[in-house]
């Protein structure tokens, strides 16, 4: 598999209502030397989590010991900017295994799902209500669905669907990336070729 299968992810949240989060802020140019996707999430939003000194900015919500999880929820507009995939590469590595959003850039949305991340974009009302859910209780879970492609406020009981493509959702119920999807298919991609 290429990462962890995704189906239903109940977890806090990080709440980071800022919108245009674009994909240098996600992960500054200066850290795209690497070409394997490991040690990305140490500099995740690293111009906004350290000052010039290497020091943890106290008011920056990654450094907030009260929220924590594997979903990461944005403002509008989330991953907008260069087609960077390192940003998804970040965000995975970092521990968040989805991002809310009521906007997603499309190519960003792409990447996150090619490395495992569920991108759930919900309307800007369900969104308003997730932040203030976690406002009110920071320890409140969201419960992500994805074969109901539902999410869910737990401590409210709202709940609302979103869209994914099916190719997509099959390969992160699987853990699939694009190779692994047609290595799946090896036997049938042979069968058809004697039959050829």
């Amino acid at each position: 598999m290429a990462y962890d299968s995704f189906s239903v992810l109940t977890s806090t949240a990080v709440p980071m209502p800022i919108e245009n989060v674009d994909t240098d802020q996600i992960i500054p140019a200066r850290f795209l030397k690497a070409t394997e996707r490991k040690g990305f999430g140490d500099n995740l939003f690293r111009d906004w989590r350290y000052d010039k000194n290497d020091q943890p900015k106290a008011d920056f919500v990654l450094n907030n010991p009260t929220y924590s999880g594997k979903i990461l929820v944005g403002g509008k507009n989330f991953g907008s900017g260069s087609s960077r995939e390192h940003a998804a590469w970040a965000i995975y590595d970092y521990g968040f295994r989805c991002v809310v959003s009521s906007f997603f850039a499309d190519i960003f949305r792409g990447n996150a799902i090619n490395v495992g991340i569920l991108p759930v974009q919900v309307s800007p009302e369900f969104l308003h209500q997730i932040f203030e859910a976690i406002e009110k209780d920071p320890k409140s879970e969201l419960v992500v669905d994805l074969p109901a492609q539902t999410i869910t406020i737990s401590s409210t009981g709202a709940s609302e669907s979103f869209a994914i493509n099916g190719y997509k959702k099959h390969n992160l119920l699987n853990g699939f990336d694009d190779i692994d999807y047609l290595q799946a298919m090896k036997s049938e991609i042979a069968a058809f070729a004697v039959n050829r």
